[in-house]
């Protein structure tokens, strides 16, 4: 199961870094949404902290979206998802590799959307970084468990079922409101009580998708095969 992880993962990033056009398509839109909004400040004005941190994390999150149905269309252009149903290996091996290389490319978006967000809407860090990047890693993981299960459902035969992706968009809502807490308190936002608690349901909500993606993967990426 690792070795069909790892070299799933790296056969993604490959053809998607060598491509390029899908990774530049997220790129493009997390940074439009970030200049966007910093187009609504006024001349010498500053956003809230709050508001950076959910501009970053929307911007995060339409990325991940894109990413996740590009990584899954790879082996629905070539016909291939037969062939990695039919591997001698757990199945639930094309979704961890398929969420390794999608955080990945979500990391390498966002090391450009941070800066960028710095920049425009004129914010400097003023809290503990090390909650910030523990929370990172903590929201990252969670959108990445649940975008890998939401790219699965969206290709070939589960086609006719995308829609559902929408009704489950607002099961990050949870994750989002502990990236966005945090984030802000990074940025100088006052919390009476501190990052820890977030950090609590970003690892909650981590736990939970992580196991149902282990157990439903299956089910959905198999489809009508």
């Amino acid at each position: 199961m690792l070795r069909l992880t790892l070299a799933l993962a790296r056969k993604d990033l490959r053809l998607v870094l060598a491509r390029g056009s899908g990774l530049v398509q997220a790129l493009l839109l997390g940074l439009l949404l970030i200049f966007v909004f910093s187009l609504s400040q006024g001349t010498g004005e500053r956003m809230a902290p709050q508001g950076v941190a959910a501009v970053f994390w929307l911007g995060s999150v339409f990325c991940q979206v894109l990413i996740f149905n590009q990584l899954y269309a790879l082996e629905e252009a070539s016909s291939a998802r037969l062939g990695l149903l039919l591997c001698p290996a757990p199945v639930q091996a094309v979704w961890l590799g398929k969420g390794c290389a999608g955080m990945v490319l979500l990391g390498l978006a966002q090391i450009v959307f941070f800066p960028a967000a710095m920049v425009f809407l004129g914010q400097d860090m003023r809290g503990s970084v090390s909650d910030g990047l523990l929370a990172l890693l903590l929201v990252d993981l969670g959108m990445c468990a649940l975008g890998s299960l939401l790219g699965a459902l969206a290709q070939g035969q589960a086609t006719r079922e995308s829609l559902l992706s929408i009704v489950l968009f607002p099961l990050l809502t949870p994750l989002l409101l502990a990236g966005i807490s945090v984030g802000a308190q990074v940025l100088g936002a006052p919390s009476p009580d501190g990052a820890g608690a977030w950090l609590g349901v970003a690892a909650a909500f981590d736990a939970v998708f992580l196991g149902a993606g282990l157990l439903l993967f299956g089910h959905i990426y198999a489809g009508d095969e």
